[in-house]
C-alpha cells in the first residue's frame, strides 16, 4: 500500500505533462517538400534529433521517388498526390535524400541534404 502511493505521486507529474500536451492536440512541425525536375525545394532541410517532423512531400511535374535510408523513407512521389512523412531522427549527421526514379538527364543530381542537429 505505502509503494502503490510513492509510485502515484512520482507518476504524477508525468501524467501531467502529458495530458497537457496532448490537450493542446499539437502537431509536429512540418516541412514542406517539392520534387521537381532535376530538385528538391528546398535543397537543404535541418532537423533535431528526437524532435518528431511531418515531411509533406510532392511532385511537380513527373513521379519521383524520395530516399533515405537512415530516417527509412522510401516512396514514390506521384504528380498531383501529396505524401505525408512523420519521422523521428534517431541520429546527428548530415545524410542525402535522392530521387531513385528515373526522371531524366539530370536525375543523377537531383537530392536533399538533411541535416540532423
Amino acid at each position: 500500500m505505502k509503494y502503490t502511493r510513492f509510485l502515484a505521486l512520482l507518476l504524477l507529474p508525468v501524467l501531467a505533462v502529458t495530458a497537457r500536451a496532448s490537450d493542446r492536440g499539437e502537431e509536429p512541425r512540418a516541412i514542406v517538400i517539392t520534387a521537381k525536375r532535376f530538385e528538391f525545394v528546398p535543397s537543404t532541410i535541418t532537423l533535431k534529433k528526437g524532435e518528431t517532423v511531418k515531411l509533406v512531400v510532392t511532385s511537380e511535374d513527373v513521379t519521383h521517388g524520395f530516399f533515405l535510408r537512415p530516417l527509412k523513407i522510401d516512396t514514390d512521389l506521384v504528380p498531383g498526390k501529396t505524401e505525408a512523412l512523420t519521422v523521428t531522427p534517431q541520429t546527428a549527421g548530415t545524410f542525402t535524400a535522392i530521387c531513385h526514379h528515373f526522371c531524366g538527364a539530370g536525375h543523377g543530381n537531383m537530392k536533399l541534404t538533411v541535416v540532423v542537429e
